[in-house]
């Protein structure tokens, strides 16, 4: 709803640029079905997908896994929204990917099984082509509009798990219910609005890239407010991670 009202202030005040007022006017027919069609994708069988192959995988090697994504994103963005491939920006996913993976193999505890892999692999593929059809759809499009109608679609479509959820709700703690509302405002709500911003304003490549900080940012938060002292190797897994990103997403300096 906060989206929502967000998105009719903008409206109201005619905003412009990418997604601006012209753009919105054509949500409709095919647009508007293809919004729908994201968001069932991204919102709904992309994290049903990414939860089932963590039931099978540990956190570290889903890590792994979900992070070819960004890859996917730059080789699609390539070929069919003429980015290219940019030496800097392949260069630079190529060593925050390595980074990522050292990070995987010093938190990973060996639970893995071929089902899980088959669904972390797919998990990545929904996301590459996710995130591409994001950025040919943002033309048409504001980041909060899509962002709202592909969660109410998404929502739609898991109806059917929702006498499952009642009967949860009723026996989870309070904790682990906050921590759910919490997944769904900041995580997917705030950050999937800020992700489109930026997709409509920067290559789907580079956009894609600075996701590969992610598993930086968790060893440091996991360290600050969890306690949970990570090792070495996972240090300097976030740090190349970093770098990497660093590499693929900041404009060369001009002399």
């Amino acid at each position: 709803m906060a989206i929502a009202a967000m998105t009719g202030r903008r409206r109201r005040q005619g905003a412009g640029g990418p997604g601006g007022p012209s753009a919105r006017g054509r949500l409709r027919g095919g647009i508007l079905a293809l919004v729908i069609v994201w968001g069932l994708a991204w919102f709904g069988v992309y994290n049903l997908v990414l939860n089932a192959a963590e039931r099978h995988l540990d956190a570290g090697t889903a890590a792994l896994l979900v992070n070819l994504a960004p890859m996917i994103v730059a080789v699609l963005a390539g070929l069919l929204l003429g980015e290219g491939f940019p030496r800097r920006l392949i260069v630079g996913m190529l060593v925050a990917f390595a980074g990522v993976a050292v990070i995987a193999a010093a938190t990973s505890t060996g639970t893995v099984d071929p089902v899980g892999v088959g669904l972390g692999l797919a998990a990545a593929v929904l996301y590459g082509g996710a995130a591409t059809l994001q950025k040919r759809l943002l033309q048409y499009v504001d980041a909060a509009t899509m962002t709202w109608i592909g969660c109410l679609a998404a929502a739609v479509a898991c109806l059917p798990f929702l006498p499952e959820l009642i009967r949860e709700l009723a026996a989870a703690p309070l904790s682990s219910t906050l921590a759910m509302v919490y997944l769904g405002v900041f995580p997917t709500a705030i950050a999937f609005t800020t992700w489109g911003y930026v997709l409509a304003r920067f290559s789907a490549g580079r956009t894609a890239a600075t996701t590969y900080a992610v598993p930086a940012v968790v060893v440091l938060l996991s360290w600050l407010l969890l306690q949970e002292v990570p090792p070495v190797a996972a240090l300097f897994g976030g740090a190349l991670a970093l770098a990497g990103v660093a590499v693929a997403t900041l404009p060369r300096r001009r002399s």
